[in-house]
């Protein structure tokens, strides 16, 4: 998916912190949230972004500890969906 696409999917999810499913070319599909970090917009523009998956979304949430997410290469996204509450 090209950072255009993302990045107009993330706009409308990230605010909330709400969690969306990433499907990906070659693994398995991923829960998280997308987040903003000081460095968002250069890693947006390189079509990277910072994600904290499902199982560390708690800790993410009381820590705000950026160790917790991973950056992914969005040219590996196939799509971006929602997830069921």
């Amino acid at each position: 998916m090209t950072n255009d696409m993302i990045e107009k999917f993330v706009e409308n999810k990230a605010n909330s912190n709400q969690k969306v499913n990433i499907h990906f070319k070659s693994r398995e599909t991923v829960k998280g949230i997308f987040i903003r970090s000081t460095d968002y917009e250069e890693l947006k523009s390189k079509n990277f972004w910072r994600i904290v998956s499902e199982s560390k979304v708690n800790e993410w949430e009381k820590t705000k500890d950026y160790n917790l997410a991973r950056i992914f290469n969005g040219a590996e996204f196939t799509r971006l969906s929602e997830t069921l509450k």
